[in-house]
């Protein structure tokens, strides 16, 4: 094991004087008294603000350590022994990563891993996906996170787009892969787990990739600017595209995230999926910022989400979608204020739910923001408390400028809903561009304006606010869902004729949607809609399945023969719909 001597860069941020601290640990102290026989089963005592107030930020002042890797490297320095990445079956502290993901970046570079070069895994060991992450980059190639729902044809396809050096996945994934190796190319391959358990062709052992010597960084010829990752999105007006991140573009969100009130003894509960870059910017990279533990939870449950808080004594979470509208509706429990979380921030918020959210479980929530995979951090009400209202998208940052466009390009007046534009005002703050597509780079851009796709409107009082997608897509638990990729699947089905996808509105939340499909067969099919549920289920990722069907006998067209979904969304739900939910038909994963 390595040894990391401390130079001094960690900034020590004190958070209340003494007077207040004083006062602080009273509190706690009472409160822990009068809640000592509220939970005999809680794994972690409920202290909600124990510790001195300070936190191991990382000072990013100078651009060079603007690197994803060089940021570990100097936490690994300055705060070797504070824990970073943590499961239930591993734990490891800053200096340790330091050290595995110098021994992946070896072996990567044995395997012929260069500059520029991408590095895909396929993977839900949470622990390794960062370290691979981490690893590749200290070499100066690009991490590319599959969609462990995709499988089939979505695999295929998303691989050969990828075109990587390296595939990594694990044995309980490997068949899926096997499935689809003809898309693999020329890319090595290497699986996770026992050489006995091994069946992928040419593949080699993750063990056998870390047979190496720790390389020793070198980060003096990388640019803060240089892409370091690609995300590939789950679609809009077409084929999923590859957003290119760069080192800056994740490390601004998390320098701005001063409003989760860090402080010692604060550990994050992630519960997003990694290939979701809401994980990254909310938890795993906040917490190499920050230096503090990062709980990365296999998946989220209502059921167990308040256990395994106490569980890993969590402080701050993050969630998206509907996720805290489903803790909401769990019936009340006697211990729902028992737990050790602090402050979380969950998005969006319904404003009617806030303060009861809150006393329920006796947590601080943060406030809103927007932003979307191409521009992490767009609009924030956290730099806007007491200016804006606490559900709208608040004001942008300071390094960008905001414009709400018509289809003329031409400014909106206020009130009046237009295109959310954005015009960058500091280098490297939003996407290097499309992944091998430069059409669709040039198309997102009119000028130095990009155009995010999604509609607002500005208020009297300078707040924005959301109202729509402008491309074909939906939203639902907090994930972008392309209707035209999900009519893609369905018209495989030999049966189908014609098929248009759709969200209708979401019981749970008001700015989400739930997708229904309605369904033109050809004469004489004989499919039943658990049969198209499976067919879905087997050929796409398994939230393509949707929640409502309807086998109809013709679609509602324009004069050129394009679907007027506005009609299907205004009919909605009819007593003829099929309901997922009330099917015998389980979706599997």
């Amino acid at each position: 094991m390595q040894s990391y001597p401390s130079n001094g860069r960690i900034q020590q941020v004190f958070l209340l004087d003494r007077c207040c601290r004083s006062f602080l640990y009273r509190y706690i102290i009472a409160k822990e008294l009068h809640n000592s026989s509220a939970s005999a089963n809680a794994i972690t005592p409920k202290i909600k603000n124990r510790g001195e107030l300070f936190v191991n930020k990382l000072d990013l002042s100078d651009i060079k350590d603007r690197l994803l890797p060089k940021m570990l490297t100097l936490q690994a320095q300055q705060n070797g022994s504070g824990e970073f990445l943590i499961t239930d079956e591993r734990r490891l502290t800053f200096a340790e990563a330091e050290q595995e993901a110098n021994i992946i970046a070896s072996g990567l570079r044995a395997l012929g891993v260069s500059k520029g070069d991408r590095v895909s895994f396929y993977l839900d060991d949470a622990v390794n996906i960062v370290l691979i992450a981490l690893a590749a980059n200290k070499i100066g190639a690009v991490w590319v996170p599959i969609n462990t729902d995709y499988k089939g044809a979505w695999l295929a396809e998303t691989l050969e787009r990828s075109r990587s050096k390296v595939l990594i996945t694990e044995t309980a994934l490997q068949e899926r892969v096997l499935d689809v190796a003809s898309s693999l190319k020329d890319e090595r391959r290497v699986v996770i787990g026992a050489e006995s358990d091994i069946t992928l062709p040419d593949a080699i052992t993750f063990d056998a990739l870390r047979d190496h010597a720790p390389l020793v960084p070198d980060y003096s010829d990388m640019h803060y600017g240089d892409t370091c990752a690609v995300l590939w999105t789950s679609g809009t007006t077409g084929k999923s595209k590859g957003v290119l991140q760069s080192h800056n573009a994740w490390v601004r969100p998390v320098e701005s995230s001063s409003y989760y009130k860090t402080r010692e003894g604060d550990v994050i509960y992630n519960v997003l999926p990694l290939y979701n870059s809401g994980a990254w910017i909310t938890a795993v990279f906040r917490a190499l910022y920050e230096g503090i533990p990062v709980v990365l939870e296999k998946r989220f449950s209502v059921t167990t989400f308040w256990d395994r808080v106490r569980h890993f004594g969590a402080t701050q979470t993050f969630t998206l979608g509907a996720m805290h509208i489903f803790l909401w509706n769990a019936p009340a429990q006697p211990n729902d204020k028992d737990h050790p979380l602090r402050i979380a921030q969950m998005i969006p918020m319904p404003e009617a739910l806030l303060k009861p959210f809150s006393e329920r479980f006796d947590v601080e929530l943060l406030p809103m923001g927007y932003g979307q995979s191409e521009a992490m951090v767009i609009g924030s009400t956290a730099n806007a408390i007491g200016k804006v209202p606490f559900s709208s998208l608040g004001l942008p940052l300071d390094d960008m400028e905001l414009a709400l466009l018509d289809d003329d390009n031409q400014p909106v007046p206020v009130g009046e809903v237009g295109e959310i534009c954005i015009r960058c005002l500091k280098p490297h703050i939003i996407f290097n561009g499309y992944f091998d597509d430069e059409s669709a780079t040039a198309s997102a851009y009119t000028g130095d304006w990009y155009h995010t796709g999604d509609l607002g409107r500005l208020d009297g009082n300078g707040a924005y606010w959301f109202v729509d997608r402008k491309r074909d897509a939906l939203r639902y638990a907090g994930r972008n869902l392309s209707t035209m990729e999900v009519e893609m699947v369905v018209r495989k089905h030999p049966d189908v004729k014609d098929v248009a996808a759709f969200g209708v509105p979401s019981k749970e939340v008001e700015s989400e949607s739930e997708l229904k499909i309605n369904v033109v067969l050809k004469p004489d099919a004989k499919v039943t809609y658990e049969a198209m549920a499976k067919f879905i289920n087997d050929n796409a990722p398994y939230y393509f399945v949707p929640q409502y069907m309807e086998f109809v006998e013709t679609l509602p067209y324009t004069p050129n023969n394009k679907v007027q979904k506005f009609r299907l969304r205004e009919l909605g739900i009819t007593p003829q719909t099929w309901s997922l939910k009330q099917s015998e038909y389980k979706v599997k994963r």
